[in-house]
């Protein structure tokens, strides 16, 4: 009975509540917002898009990634990246080196270009960095290269308020074709080069020395697939336009260079491949009076960009 009072009991104390939740819960959250404005709603997706083709440019995207840091090995290769402008975070030199004349020089050009750190260290240290390389006791460190996202250059364009040009790569797995087409890009008044993400060049010490520096203002883009990156260039109102020895049409007659486009080249040897062919609006030849076969992806690319220079107004 005692058990009994003290239930019934009126003392007051804590009570275990809703904290106010029920009552909450019960009040509503006021009249749904249109589809439009709900987050991640198809509706609001498409108004989205809508409203990006009603400005003119394309929505920026995060770049591209990132490439892993390299390695410059000798003395000669050392000097000739600092000479050429190749981009440099840091210069190992082995202690107690022969300081002949490539070393003073390489010195001497890290000093003068600034913001390259100069690292001393033992020999086994570099035979460590480099796998047993023949370093001659200098060593380069490359940075990782920054690329774009392929609608970034697209944006650019539209910045500059003129038609996009741009360079597609499949299959060129040389880094100097790709300085070299890097260079041509920037010779003509282009907007970047887009690579595919594997089994392609990408930016090394040897594609920034093709470049001739230019690939200090010339962007790449690298794709995760290239197909689906002309895809979306061929949504963008961009006309694809593709190099191969047996195209249906010749480069002279194609008016298209004269608006954006894309053109594509592929390897030297195998040229397009299947699924990029079959993406290209147009596939053109250049004509080559002299009977080569074919020519080098720097060389096609400076032909192609030139005429389609020479349209542009």
């Amino acid at each position: 009975m005692a058990a009994n009072n003290r239930r019934m009991s009126g003392k007051k104390g804590a009570q275990v509540g809703s904290g106010g939740q029920r009552r909450r819960g019960l009040e509503g959250k006021g009249p749904t917002p249109p589809a439009e404005m709900r987050k991640g709603h198809a509706k609001q997706r498409a108004a989205n898009a809508k409203a990006r083709r009603a400005t003119g440019r394309p929505q920026q995207r995060r770049g591209g990634g990132r490439s892993t840091s390299e390695l410059v090995v000798g003395r000669n290769p050392v000097y000739e990246a600092l000479r050429d402008g190749v981009p440099a975070s840091t210069l190992y030199v082995q202690q107690f080196i022969d300081n002949d004349e490539r070393v003073r020089e390489a010195l001497q050009l890290a000093a003068e270009r600034g913001g390259i750190n100069l690292m001393e260290a033992p020999r086994p240290e570099l035979d460590r960095m480099t796998n047993g390389l023949n370093h001659q006791g200098l060593v380069l460190q490359v940075p990782p290269y920054e690329y774009a996202h392929p609608e970034d250059l697209v944006a650019a364009a539209h910045d500059e308020g003129v038609d996009p040009l741009i360079v597609a790569l499949d299959g060129v797995t040389d880094p100097r074709n790709l300085g070299a087409v890097v260079r041509s890009v920037s010779a003509f008044g282009g907007h970047g080069v887009v690579v595919p993400e594997r089994r392609a060049a990408g930016m090394t010490a040897g594609a920034w020395k093709s470049s001739a520096g230019t690939a200090a203002r010339t962007p790449v883009a690298r794709a995760t697939n290239l197909t689906r990156a002309l895809e979306s260039y061929q949504k963008a109102g961009i006309t694809v336009v593709g190099l191969a020895a047996d195209g249906e049409a010749e480069l002279g007659d194609l008016e298209a260079l004269g608006g954006p486009v894309v053109v594509v080249v592929g390897s030297e040897g195998k040229g397009l491949s299947r699924l990029v062919g079959e993406t290209c609006d147009f596939r053109v030849r250049i004509p080559m009076p002299g009977g080569a076969e074919s020519l080098n992806a720097g060389v096609a690319a400076g032909i192609v960009l030139y005429e389609a220079a020479r349209r542009r107004p």
